[in-house]
């Protein structure tokens, strides 16, 4: 992914920064404990998309 593209996406429900995990090909929100897809390079910024996050996985 595209570290420009990664430096202005944010969260969609709460707005704060996203991080990638590579291994996954996700955007992770540690706030909301959510996880969106990259598919085909293209982020989907959907909260409906987003996967939930257990305890474990946030770190």
């Amino acid at each position: 992914m595209d570290k420009r593209l990664l430096d202005i996406l944010v969260c969609p429900l709460c707005k704060s920064q996203l991080h990638l995990n590579s291994d996954t090909h996700e955007l992770i929100c540690k706030a909301d404990r959510l996880a969106y897809p990259i598919r085909d390079d293209v982020p989907v910024m959907l909260v409906e998309e987003a996967r939930s996050l257990s305890a474990d996985e946030i770190l």
